[in-house]
């Protein structure tokens, strides 16, 4: 089997839609599964639901509201009949979600995101699975909550792959095309778990390795992988190919256009990945596989924004060591912090983080009761690999540079 995924600038209206049905006719959808995220900004409009429910009762069903009306254009614009299918199914899904923040009791904001924020996805693959149906393209509409199981750590929740594994291999009905939601899963107590943002890629690379597929193809809006993201660097270039190691060691330091974790399980069994545009199917964009090399061998720019750099030094000017370091660490893991960048000394210590959950306040009282602490918030991440002096001044000039830290082939710079 092949497995595609689709985004969410992919099917962000109702021309999108219609376009994934042209590039599966394209190219081809005999033995695939195609995974599907939720449409255009559709999670970041959950999460504003979310955010409401918790702090502002007041503007909660008007922001539940502007999901239902972008989603109900999306259904006018693509079926003539008002009474089709697609229309009852999508205002089911709706009401589920508006009993959810009824009867939910759960003052835990992160699985009450998950359970909201899964709506997305679930609405996305019913238009879509509908609209495929519509086009001649006969599919089957499959439940990720059904094929893959995960820990209850909601929000970055981790595999249960010997579950997963057993669940797709007897659930997935591989004789048909499938249409199955991107970033979801559920729990043992079968409540919705996501797998981090953007984890769709995630999904496909799952499933493929669950299936033994051929290969994934992650559709973007954009040629391939970058070297850069076009939205802040100027005069990005495609890289054809890289190896799985490349593309693993440039996700890991944030590249965006794949998810972290994608490349792990395709790497384990040999999938390729091919990243290609959905605006031209037909052209080569990226291969990601083994036995090959970066192409062309360029500096690959990757930038993360609002992260947090903190400082520590010892109050008595002791030695920063083993027990002050695991002290530290502890922490970060307790808060649930993202580390990013590390750089010690006799008596300092750095760390750059990502403040996913928004526990920095409690983080830093805790380091202040050990650490003399500085904090600067909102600066930005920058990683270049295969740097080179041109690389690197490009980014210095006109910032201030925090902290510099290189390898023979990456340098990781933070600056405000």
């Amino acid at each position: 089997m092949q497995v595609f995924k689709f985004g969410g600038a992919s099917v962000k209206d109702a021309n999108g839609v219609k376009n994934l049905v042209k590039v599966l006719k394209l190219v081809g959808y005999k033995n695939t599964l195609v995974v599907v995220s939720a449409m255009g900004k559709t999670t970041n409009a959950l999460e504003l639901v979310v955010q409401n429910y918790f702090e502002n009762k007041a503007e909660l069903q008007s922001t539940l509201q502007e999901v239902k009306k972008y989603h109900n254009q999306i259904l006018l614009d693509l079926f003539d009949d008002e009474n089709h299918p697609a229309f009852k199914k999508t205002a089911s899904l709706f009401e589920e979600l508006d009993a959810l923040l009824k009867v939910n009791k759960s003052p835990d904001y992160n699985f009450v995101y998950d359970q909201i924020v899964s709506y997305g996805e679930l609405i996305s693959t019913t238009i879509v699975s509908e609209f495929l149906n519509e086009s001649g393209l006969k599919n089957q509409w499959t439940d990720a909550r059904n094929l893959i199981k995960t820990n209850n750590y909601y929000r970055q929740a981790r595999v249960n792959w010997d579950s997963t594994q057993a669940l797709i291999s007897t659930n997935l009905n591989k004789a048909v095309l499938n249409v199955t939601q991107g970033f979801l899963g559920s729990d043992d107590n079968n409540f919705n778990t996501t797998l981090g943002r953007e984890g769709s890629d995630y999904t496909a690379a799952i499933i493929a390795y669950c299936l033994n597929a051929e290969s994934v193809t992650i559709w973007k809006d954009v040629p391939g992988v970058l070297n850069a993201d076009p939205r802040y660097f100027n005069h990005a270039q495609l890289l054809s190919n890289l190896s799985y190691r490349e593309a693993i060691e440039l996700t890991f330091y944030g590249a965006s256009v794949i998810h972290p974790k994608t490349l792990q399980p395709l790497q384990r069994k040999e999938i390729p990945l091919y990243v290609k545009s959905f605006l031209n199917p037909m052209q080569k964009g990226t291969a990601i596989a083994k036995n090959t090399s970066i192409q062309p061998l360029v500096p690959c720019f990757i930038l993360k924004k609002n992260q947090i750099l903190i400082s520590l030094s010892s109050l008595d000017f002791s030695f920063i060591v083993e027990d002050n370091i695991s002290d530290i660490f502890a922490l970060l893991h307790q808060f649930k912090m993202k580390v990013e960048v590390i750089q010690n000394s006799a008596i300092s210590f750095s760390v750059c983080i990502d403040n996913i959950y928004n526990k920095l306040e409690p983080l830093l009282r805790q380091l202040k009761s050990k650490f003399k602490v500085t904090c600067h918030e909102n600066v930005s991440l920058y990683t270049i690999r295969h740097y080179n002096p041109q690389a690197i001044a490009q980014i210095e000039t006109g910032k201030t540079v925090l902290l510099k830290q290189l390898t023979p082939e990456t340098i990781q710079i933070v600056t405000k």
